[in-house]
């Protein structure tokens, strides 16, 4: 079942780009997370948890971005704006943020250290009430046909910001835990305010407008949607979590973590203009081919051992990068009608996250090499590629072709 809205009109950019400020709020607020949850639990003499504690919270955002994008395509079609849960979420994720920030500094007794862990595991859900509604707002601000293009705005805004961790990191480190959680407690309700003020409500033009109220997608695609998005973040989340290191060996000049930050870089700078070249090869062909590419650079990278290919695979990892980010959520949405936005994207970022807590998992558990993380990518693809065969299968049994 393609996404059948209206196509004629323009793409709202000052909307894109008040998304795109919200999502830079969304990303500066996890690296702020990323840096100081295991160094707060270290300190609480949680050192074992700390290991834990993601997967435990990526299983969770499995289940809840899903049902919480259910409920935000409800309020959708109750009041014709989803704004109302992004400004909840943004608020409840705040007020955590700034529960943690009052803590971090104070040297709870041992009995209740336990209050820190669950604070964090709060903010993890309350970043999951409004990042997926916010991403399903591009149905709202751009025709089905144009979403690659802006798409390609908040892969750039995601790309430059995770680029900056290295330099970012030393920040944080020297501005202390309690005075960090509450400036990301800032940005978020700022990056929210700038989303409002750049979406009056008299500028809206809602594609749910256009399609029918009960058009509803079968099981079998949401379930497919699911399971492409776990394949997708966990290929991704193998790429980061080993392949820097492995040509860190071939680069032994470079930080691992500058390497990564290289390819997000390469990431951002290439999504311009393969956000054209996407909406030209379609959401479909456009995953496979940076998946497809992505999967074969791996095994390059375990073959190479010369520092010129070594920069050459850097760039080629960020380009394919690239390619994934700015079809994924278009994929997403064209599936499903415009009325399951919000079910889409939760979805796709629900298995992301089920892909991102098993890579974690089996690195904890048993470890893995290169050669393993790429077999274990080529089983990803495969998994994508025939869903999404699957997906075009069922799609045609649904229009009745």
């Amino acid at each position: 079942m393609v996404n059948s809205c209206n196509t004629s009109r323009e793409i709202l950019w000052r909307q894109v780009w008040g998304l795109a400020a919200l999502l830079a709020a969304i990303i500066l607020s996890w690296m702020v997370y990323a840096f100081y949850q295991p160094k707060i639990l270290q300190e609480l003499e949680l050192v074992e948890l700390a290991g834990w504690l993601g997967i435990v919270q990526g299983l969770i955002a499995a289940v809840l971005e899903p049902l919480n994008g259910g409920i935000s395509d409800r309020i959708q079609q109750r009041l014709g704006s989803r704004l109302p849960m992004i400004s909840f979420g943004v608020v409840l994720a705040g007020l955590m943020f700034v529960g943690v920030s009052l803590l971090a500094d104070y040297n709870l007794p041992t009995g209740i250290r336990w209050i820190i862990p669950v604070l964090m595991t709060a903010w993890v859900i309350a970043m999951i009430i409004f990042r997926g509604p916010a991403i399903a707002l591009l149905t709202q601000f751009v025709p089905a046909t144009e979403l690659p293009q802006a798409n390609a705005i908040l892969v750039l805004v995601f790309g430059t910001v995770g680029a900056i961790a290295p330099l970012f990191n030393t920040l944080l480190s020297s501005l202390g835990a309690s005075i960090t959680f509450m400036l990301g407690a800032i940005a978020l309700v700022l990056g929210a305010y700038i989303l409002q003020i750049f979406t009056p409500k008299q500028n809206f033009v809602p594609a749910i407008y256009h399609q029918d109220k009960s058009a509803t997608a079968p099981n079998v695609l949401l379930s497919l949607i699911f399971v492409i998005g776990l394949a997708t973040g966990f290929e991704i989340n193998l790429l980061f979590a080993i392949f820097p290191q492995e040509l860190q060996t071939q680069l032994p000049g470079l930080q691992v973590e500058f390497i990564a930050s290289e390819i997000l870089l390469v990431s951002a700078i290439a999504s311009v203009p393969l956000g054209d070249w996407t909406a030209d090869l379609g959401a479909n062909k456009s995953m496979l081919l940076g998946l497809g590419t992505m999967t074969g650079l791996m095994g390059l990278t375990i073959l190479n051992d010369n520092y010129i290919l070594a920069i050459a695979l850097i760039l080629a990892f960020g380009m394919s990068f690239s390619l994934v980010l700015i079809s994924m959520i278009p994929f997403a949405l064209g599936k499903l009608p415009t009325t399951q936005a919000g079910l889409g994207t939760g979805l796709y970022f629900g298995g992301s996250a089920g892909g991102t807590a098993i890579v974690s998992l089996l690195i904890k558990q048993l470890g893995l090499t290169s050669v393993g993380a790429f077999l274990l990518a080529e089983v990803a693809f495969l998994v994508v590629t025939l869903c999404i065969l699957l997906c075009k299968k069922v799609s045609r049994i649904g229009t009745g072709e």
